[in-house]
């Protein structure tokens, strides 16, 4: 199974960026889809945007075009290149992999990274 690890959070004026990184062990991510999905308190988890296996690329309209997901499979990495950070974007970021094409099962987490955004 694939682990994940989070870093690259932190605390950032509104209008700044974060760069999230996501670095994967015991198998390669060419052979799944990965996410990043958020979690604000006292609200759901939610998609953020995704990579699958042939590399299409999914965002939710509230972050399309400010954020922008990539992968370094050399490097097993998935990053989340955030820019114009708001405060409502204030959240656990969490990294996911599933080697089915939904993140509904068979998914594997890491253990996330805070993001705040101060206005």
């Amino acid at each position: 199974q694939v682990q994940l690890v989070e870093s690259g959070g932190g605390l950032v004026q509104g209008g700044g960026s974060l760069r999230l990184y996501c670095a994967a062990s015991g198998r390669t991510i060419r052979n799944y889809g990965m996410g990043w999905f958020r979690q604000a308190p006292g609200k759901e988890r939610e998609l953020v945007a995704a990579i699958t296996r042939g590399s299409d690329i999914y965002y939710v309209d509230f972050v399309k075009g400010r954020f922008t997901i990539s992968r370094d499979i050399a490097k097993n990495t998935v990053y989340l290149q955030m820019n114009s950070l708001k405060p409502e974007d204030t959240a656990v970021y969490y990294c996911a992999a599933t080697s089915t094409d939904s993140f509904d099962r068979d998914t594997y987490w890491g253990q996330g990274t805070q993001v705040t955004v101060s206005s």
